[in-house]
């Protein structure tokens, strides 16, 4: 009674080793492709989301904000440059770094802080050089700070 080995487990079905690292290395090309697609999408993502931030002074020396993407400036309510018709929502204001005055407009409602004479406005627009800002959204960082120090001063 001769042995005989299984098909299953005769030498011959093993494989050679060159079509192991074949399956191994088209495995890690699938990877490294998964990898590359997933990194671009998210440099993609991530490149949408950034929003350029610049103050009074800087914006006066940008160029056109491109269709299609918005950028912010930051600055302090000029004293007495808010004007809005009755009725309307659209209001012409001007924003200042303390050099430099930058005219914008704003159409929509504008939070109660936007009147503090301490806060600081953040408007999120389009920028064309020589035309007023004009923004999509007012972003009014709390005067809270500067509240605590006028207590503390009187």
């Amino acid at each position: 009674m001769s042995k005989e080995l299984s098909p299953a487990i005769k030498p011959q079905n093993l494989g050679t080793p060159a079509e192991g690292f074949a399956g191994r290395w088209r495995l890690l090309v699938g990877l490294a492709v998964l990898a590359g697609a997933l990194g671009y999408f998210a440099f993609l993502a991530f490149q949408s989301a950034t929003v350029y931030f610049y103050t009074v002074g800087e914006i006066s020396e940008q160029e056109a904000t491109p269709d299609g993407r918005t950028v912010r400036v930051g600055g302090k309510l000029v004293p007495e440059s808010f004007h809005r018709a009755d009725g309307s929502t659209l209001a012409n204001f001007a924003l200042t770094d303390g050099t430099e005055t930058l005219a914008a407009i704003h159409n929509g409602i504008l939070p109660d802080l936007f009147f503090n004479e301490h806060s600081e406005i953040i408007l999120e627009g389009a920028h064309v050089p020589g035309e007023p800002f004009v923004s999509e959204r007012v972003i009014v960082k709390c005067p809270s700070k500067y509240a605590a120090m006028e207590e503390e001063a009187g």
